[in-house]
């Protein structure tokens, strides 16, 4: 099989000749794995690991994004800066600038992105680079209603926002919602066919279960993310969702509205074993990721993440509806070997 097949056959939840596999990882592990390889580009390196899915998004031909020196800035006008943690440094936002809104006038007055701001004719030759390979487009922060608002709001204040159902939070969610559909639209017609994946994301779990409750998810957040799911689906696509945490609980309500893969898999969140997950929710929905990263692949032997890697293929991949990954980026303090020994057990499977 080829890897666009082998993908494609694991959402259908046919079994492919060999588990599929992806990669996520910290820039502190990226540049580790591209330095191991001697290479210098993202494709070299999922190309030495052998991953199955490439990603590709329309190049940015926007207004100028003007950030003060040693910061990023989005097209939300979110800026961030590096702070330094025991293990690297995580870019985090410094400026939330819908923190003090309280009116829609506010909300309404604000410069908020365009879809247009993209170059989307860029998008069948960079198809074209992959032909064997499954191609997938967006990103884990397209929608993110919760975690992407926090970062121009601030987490306390969404939180309250969601359980007051506050206008102007729904107003920017509206905003996110609307900017996203026209581009994931845009960018799957320019992929012609061509385009397997959409990522997209939100966080609604913490550690121990649920952020929010059902009934929540039903009311503010089911109707957009069908939405944005119907859409994907009408192009002959499917859909990848991250969410981190234990979601267990709302997984029903995420097939109800059309999910078809859950990234993350977090094994030491609250009921997120991917074995448990597999033999409940078999054939019903993808799962994606699954690899621990809070700790195991840390302190596992080279040796013991080979194991853990085939069981995963062996019993999650049973029948298909699994895509191999680590449950989140690979983190900073992982060693490299042991990030290695993800890819070299899918290599031997395939005979390499």
């Amino acid at each position: 099989m080829t890897s666009r097949e082998r993908v494609r056959a694991a959402f259908a939840h046919s079994e492919p000749d060999v588990t599929p596999c992806d990669y996520f990882g910290t820039p502190e592990i990226h540049r580790a794995l591209l330095a191991h390889f001697g290479v210098t580009s993202d494709d070299d390196l999922h190309d030495r690991l052998g991953t199955d899915i490439r990603l590709i998004n329309p190049p940015y031909v926007g207004p100028a994004l003007d950030a003060p020196e040693g910061a990023i800035v989005d097209v939300w006008g979110v800026i961030r800066r590096p702070m330094p943690n025991e293990y690297g440094e995580y870019a985090e936002p410094v400026n939330l600038p819908f923190a003090e809104w309280t009116t829609l006038e506010e909300a309404e007055a604000y410069a908020w992105p365009s879809a247009d701001w993209y170059d989307y004719g860029a998008i069948p030759a960079m198809c074209e680079k992959y032909p064997d390979l499954a191609i997938g487009v967006g990103s884990f922060g397209v929608q993110d209603f919760i975690n992407g608002v926090a970062f121009g709001r601030g987490v306390e204040q969404v939180l309250m926002d969601i359980a007051m159902e506050d206008p102007v939070y729904l107003y920017i969610v509206e905003q996110r919602h609307r900017f996203y559909l026209e581009y994931i639209e845009r960018s799957l017609a320019a992929g012609k066919g061509r385009i397997d994946l959409v990522l997209c994301g939100d966080d609604f779990g913490t550690q121990r279960g649920p952020l929010i409750s059902g009934e929540t998810f039903d009311l503010l957040f089911a109707p957009r993310k069908k939405a944005l799911f119907d859409l994907v689906h009408s192009f002959g696509a499917k859909v990848t969702h991250h969410c981190c945490g234990s979601s267990r609980m709302l997984i029903p309500r995420f097939i109800g509205v059309g999910m078809d893969a859950l990234q993350t898999i977090q094994p030491q969140a609250a009921g997120m074993s991917p074995y448990e997950l597999k033999k409940e929710f078999a054939g019903r929905i993808v799962l994606h990721g699954g690899v621990d990263v809070q700790g195991g692949l840390q302190r596992s032997t080279p040796a013991e993440v080979e194991r853990e890697v085939h069981r995963l293929m062996d019993e999650v991949g049973r029948g298909g509806g699994y895509i191999l990954g680590p449950c989140h980026n690979i983190q900073p303090d992982t060693p490299v070997e042991n990030a290695l020994a993800i890819y070299r057990a899918v290599a031997r499977r395939r005979g390499g």
